[in-house]
C-alpha cells in the first residue's frame, strides 16, 4: 500500500478536481456554493441537536438558546437550495470591487502627476483592473466560468506535473 504514496492521490484528486471544472465550469460553481451551504448547515445542526441532547443537569444550569446556530441552518438552507442567487451576487460585488479598485488607482496616478513623473505604463493595470471589473459586472456568469475553467487548466497541470515527478524522483526502496 506505501507504494501507491500520497503522490498518486494529490495527483489524481488534482487531475479530477481539474477535469470538473475545466468540463462542467458551470455546475462546479453551484456545487460550491452548495458546499459552501453544508458547511454552514452541519455546525448549525450539531449546535442545536447538542442544545436539547444535553439536558437539564440542574436547576442552576443556565442554557442559552443557540440561535446562531438556527441561524446558520437557514442560511445553509438558503445556499444549498438557491445557488445561483448567491453566485451573481458575489460577482456583482466583486465586479463592483474590481471597478472601485481600477478608477482609485487611476486617481492616485493622476495624483502623483503634481510631484512626479508617471509613466503611461503604470497605466495598464489600473485600466485592465477596470475594465476586468466592468465586464463582471456586465456579464457576471461568463467570467466566473473563465475564472473556475482557469482553475481547472491549473489543477490540471499541477495534477499532471505531481504525477511526472513522483514517478521520476521516486525514491528507490
Amino acid at each position: 500500500m506505501k507504494a501507491i504514496n500520497y503522490f498518486m492521490l494529490r495527483s489524481v484528486f488534482a487531475l479530477v478536481l481539474g477535469l470538473l471544472l475545466v468540463l462542467w465550469p458551470e455546475e462546479a460553481i453551484n456545487y460550491l456554493v452548495i458546499t459552501v451551504g453544508v458547511l454552514f448547515f452541519v455546525p448549525g445542526l450539531i449546535s442545536l441537536i447538542s442544545y436539547f441532547a444535553r439536558g437539564k443537569k440542574d436547576e442552576e444550569d443556565y442554557r442559552i438558546f443557540p440561535i446562531a446556530g438556527v441561524g446558520s441552518i437557514l442560511f445553509g438552507l438558503w445556499l444549498m437550495i438557491m445557488p445561483a442567487f448567491f453566485v451573481n451576487i458575489l460577482m456583482y460585488i466583486l465586479g463592483f470591487i474590481l471597478v472601485l479598485g481600477g478608477i482609485q488607482q487611476i486617481a492616485s496616478l493622476v495624483s502623483a502627476r503634481k510631484w512626479t513623473y508617471v509613466p503611461m505604463g503604470f497605466y495598464i493595470v489600473p485600466v485592465l483592473i477596470l475594465v476586468a471589473g466592468l465586464i463582471v459586472l456586465v456579464n457576471p456568469f461568463n467570467a466566473l466560468s473563465a475564472a473556475f475553467i482557469m482553475l481547472g487548466i491549473s489543477s490540471i497541470v499541477y495534477g499532471l506535473s505531481e504525477l511526472f515527478n513522483g514517478f521520476r524522483f521516486k525514491r528507490r526502496n
